[in-house]
């Protein structure tokens, strides 16, 4: 499907996608009418008296491209249903939102390009699922955050990702800071604490505390304890004193 270079200026409007049900599963949804397959890899046209030959014509139609427009709005999971795509475009347009996690599902894709939009947010480690991804381009959007790596993504250079300011980690020169990198299991957990209110910090706090004022409080009951048992064995002896001298 290639609608590119053309003057479209509507929301893309991505909730038709599901019902190209040939890019769904190219095996199950054939198109019937022209048999079990959509073209011959050679054929022999007949064009002015002369036979030429014709050699790897396409079998699937696998692609989409919108390239080149100004559909506007945000780009749908629901063309991660398209499990047979092998081909993506949406650049040069004007799309905002975020690279759905859900493309990483699309297991056929060799090419990727969503390059100069308004994309934001940061490019999804799912994406790395996309073994057979050949080629890949964010450039010239608002990405931020560490660039994936792994698999395919250790293939792709600093073309793919340059004009994202916020974007960090290889290829880039630009370093990620510590908050930047994925989070661990230990972070994760104490982030979790923290949103169901309980703070260790906070608890061990308060034990310090009580811990320090319960000393205190102890020293004083124990100092004002021993005064008044001093108090008390001193009256009794001048007590006695006083009745021996009477006596």
């Amino acid at each position: 499907m290639d609608l590119s270079n053309n003057r479209f200026s509507d929301l893309l409007a991505t909730k038709y996608f599901e019902h190209l049900t040939a890019m769904i599963n190219s095996q199950e949804h054939g198109l019937k009418y022209m048999g079990g397959c959509y073209y011959q890899d050679i054929v022999v046209v007949t064009i002015k008296g002369f036979e030429i030959e014709m050699k790897k014509i396409l079998m699937f139609f696998t692609t989409i491209d919108f390239s080149y427009n100004t559909f506007r709005g945000e780009i749908s999971s629901v063309i991660s249903k398209l499990k047979s795509l092998e081909g993506l475009n949406f650049s040069h347009n004007e799309l905002k939102g975020t690279i759905p996690p859900s493309f990483g599902n699309m297991c056929n894709l060799e090419w990727l390009n969503l390059s100069s939009n308004k994309l934001v947010g940061d490019i999804p480690q799912q994406l790395v699922n996309l073994t057979s991804l050949e080629k890949f381009n964010v450039s010239e959007n608002r990405l931020v955050g560490p660039i994936p790596h792994g698999k395919q993504f250790d293939t792709f250079e600093n073309d793919s990702y340059s004009g994202n300011i916020g974007l960090c980690g290889l290829p880039l020169s630009k370093t990620c800071s510590a908050h930047q990198s994925p989070p661990s299991s230990f972070q994760q957990e104490d982030d979790l604490e923290h949103g169901n209110g309980f703070d260790w910090k906070v608890v061990l706090m308060g034990y310090a505390f009580g811990v320090v004022i319960g000393i205190s409080v102890g020293y004083l009951v124990i100092s004002n304890g021993t005064a008044n048992w001093l108090v008390k064995v001193v009256g009794r002896k001048q007590r006695r004193r006083i009745m021996k001298i009477t006596k």
